[in-house]
């Protein structure tokens, strides 16, 4: 697929910056974008957490950028500066905590949620987390210059609580405990109530990385299994999964309005003193970045359109889809699953085969342009993973799925 990829990206680019311009640019690069892509629409194209667009979130994404606010000062964005506060203090009080602010999606608001609690705590700040937390956290304490984190073993993918308890036992000077809703390799969820009581014993700082999870807000059914979000310092939301929306759509929801003190900066062309003073809203405490788009206006959109009734069920259905292809897969001979489904992600291997052969599976259905699947290695061995967050996925589609890996798999 690489070979036949990149020469058809080349001759649809040929001169990347011409001496004259091309009127058909636009036409010819979409297409070969549009070719060469793995579509999140097709419900064959299942890797990852990469969800195909609602339309209208689309719509408000072209309209976001043809109006192109930008939220770093107040007089280049009044009204889209208005509808961020409101919209994301709204999402902020679903997870149950008092504001938010809008990023580009997990790792930036997991790398601010170790800056605030930094700069809160002090640069000895240690960060404890469980084996299957997201890579962004580590990463985020090395660019921080805290010390290494504790990284707890997690066998059965999540954040054991005993291991969790003699650990902050343990360490002394202030922690932050990462606990996340929804893994990236099983869709698993921390057992947050015990999390967040061992805390609270220990005086220390929670942070609950719900990129995947949070969408479960949305659903009668299935936000109980958030219960404990309401007690973190700071959560990780993103819409851009569970949510629908074309990246990014990310926010930190936090506990304490007073920590964003913390992001404070004076600009005397974007917020000078007698401005404020007179009324103007400041923004750039609301995020690192300066210039920024009004991603919040296709998360409004969809809130308004849809409301939360209408997203809850898109949640139920792959939620339901995933569970349907986990009974399909649990029925056959030929495959093992590895567990019931936590959220709308499915773990399989086809059985009697060693992780080569699952490796090369996943190789040739996408070579051969027939699936796209992702992989993860849990209990030390290497599964065929498919994460549903289409929620127009039928049953056939699944079965089809399985069929397709089925074919795949040597004798």
């Amino acid at each position: 697929m690489i070979r036949a990829v990149e020469p058809r990206v080349a001759d649809a680019i040929g001169q990347v910056l011409p001496d004259t311009g091309d009127p058909d640019a636009l036409r010819t690069l979409v297409q070969a974008l549009a070719a060469g892509a793995a579509d999140p629409a097709d419900p064959l194209c299942a890797a990852h957490l990469h969800c195909p667009p609602l339309a209208v979130a689309t719509a408000a994404d072209l309209a976001a950028s043809a109006l192109n606010p930008s939220l770093d000062s107040w007089d280049q964005a009044p009204a889209a500066s208005a509808m961020e506060a409101a919209v994301a203090r709204t999402l902020a009080r679903t997870a149950g905590l008092a504001d938010a602010l809008v990023t580009t999606g997990g790792t930036e608001s997991n790398q601010l949620a170790l800056l605030l609690a930094r700069e809160a705590h002090g640069t000895d700040l240690r960060l404890v987390c469980g084996a299957a937390a997201h890579h962004s956290l580590p990463r985020a304490a090395w660019l921080l210059g805290l010390p290494d984190p504790v990284v707890l073993p997690a066998p059965a993918g999540t954040l054991d609580p005993a291991a969790l308890d003699e650990a902050l036992t343990a360490l002394p000077g202030p922690v932050l405990v990462a606990a996340t809703a929804g893994t990236t390799d099983a869709g698993l969820i921390d057992p947050l109530p015990e999390i967040a009581g061992l805390c609270t014993a220990h005086g220390a700082r929670l942070h609950i990385d719900a990129a995947y999870g949070g969408g479960l807000l949305f659903s009668d059914r299935h936000r109980d299994r958030l219960a404990g979000l309401e007690a973190a310092h700071t959560v990780t939301l993103d819409l851009h999964k569970l949510g629908w929306q074309p990246a990014a759509a990310g926010l930190i929801a936090f506990a304490r309005p007073g920590e964003l003190a913390a992001l404070h900066q004076r600009a005397d062309y974007l917020n000078a003193d007698d401005d404020t003073e007179a009324g103007l809203p400041d923004l750039l405490g609301r995020s690192l970045r300066t210039t920024r788009r009004p991603d919040i206006l296709k998360i409004a959109v969809t809130l308004k359109t849809l409301g939360r009734s209408g997203l809850g069920t898109l949640v139920d259905q792959v939620c339901a889809r995933a569970r349907e292809f986990a009974a399909l897969i649990r029925e056959h001979p030929g495959f093992e699953l590895y567990d019931r489904p936590a959220i709308s992600t499915v773990l399989f291997r086809p059985a009697g085969t060693d992780d080569a052969h699952v490796a090369a599976v996943r190789r040739r259905l996408l070579h051969e342009g027939l699936a796209v699947l992702g992989r993860a290695r849990l209990g030390g061995r290497l599964w065929l993973k498919v994460t549903v967050l289409n929620p127009h996925t039928r049953p056939d589609d699944l079965a089809h799925l399985l069929k397709l890996v089925e074919g795949s798999t040597p004798a």
